[in-house]
């Protein structure tokens, strides 16, 4: 079955540096619309995940999974002419990441795990019921309905209607809204890597940022720690505690991602 087309975006020039978002984000989700990396000599490729954004559904519900997405960043480098990147990518766009330099290490320069969530141990059994509430509340109720099945943020009060504004914004964006509801089944379910041990094999300079877990739950602390030491020279980042998570600075985050830029061609 032939692969998704995939919307891409592709602006400046310098080092190529590739943005891979989270599950139900799109493109503009990871540095948050900021253009820094752009003015200070980056050349920034980023695009919609499959079933994301603009770009086409998977060629099965099924095909969500790490290896189709890792198989979706490579075709990216190939169709932009791109031999080897720094790789950042948030949440779901950090697996990939990840498994791609597993897969492909020459291409990988640097990489930029943002917020990461998997662990090898798997999900727990209400985790996954969990996501499929939500895969059946967007199929079945649209945007109201996904946010329906999420239920209240579990953040702090200060942060309660900024999550709420971004996760309609964000999930408004998709042309093929069932195709996320796919992706939300499927991606909790594949593997990134076996054991921890496997990331002792990433050789790339690589910052891990992490988020307090009074901002955000969903993508522990303990586990961004837990990255940073499986993987050889990892350098771990974060906001102060109360602050903003620096995961939700774009330009902050961008000054981060050109950290690792440098270091790589340095």
């Amino acid at each position: 079955m032939p692969a998704p087309r995939l919307a891409i975006q592709d602006d400046g020039d310098g080092t190529p540096v590739v943005l891979l978002h989270g599950l139900t984000a799109t493109r503009r989700y990871v540095v948050m619309g900021s253009k820094w990396l752009e003015r200070n000599g980056h050349r920034v490729v980023a695009y919609d995940a499959r079933g994301h954004g603009a770009s086409e559904p998977a060629p099965a519900p099924d095909a969500y999974g790490y290896a189709d997405l890792a198989g979706d960043l490579a075709r990216v480098l190939d169709d932009c002419g791109v031999d080897s990147a720094v790789i950042a990518g948030a949440s779901m766009g950090a697996h990939t990441a990840l498994r791609f330099a597993l897969d492909a290490p020459d291409r990988v320069r640097g990489l930029v795990v943002i917020t990461p969530a998997f662990t090898p141990d798997g999900l727990e059994p209400d985790r996954l019921e969990r996501w499929d509430r939500l895969s059946d509340g967007l199929r079945s109720g649209g945007v109201e309905g996904f946010l329906e099945a999420y239920g209240r943020p579990p953040v702090p009060d200060a942060w309660q209607d900024t999550v709420a504004r971004v996760l309609r914004q964000r999930l408004s964006a998709h042309e093929h809204p069932e195709a996320v509801a796919d992706a939300l089944r499927a991606v909790p379910r594949s593997d990134v890597f076996e054991s921890w041990d496997e990331l002792g094999r990433i050789r790339a300079p690589t910052v891990v940022v992490a988020s307090r877990d009074e901002a955000d739950p969903e993508h522990p602390y303990a586990t961004a720690v837990s990255y940073c030491e499986a993987i050889p020279g990892a350098r771990l980042v974060s906001e102060d505690e109360g602050q903003s998570p620096l995961a939700w600075q774009g330009g902050q985050l961008s000054k981060v991602i050109a950290e690792v830029a440098a270091e790589a061609v340095g």
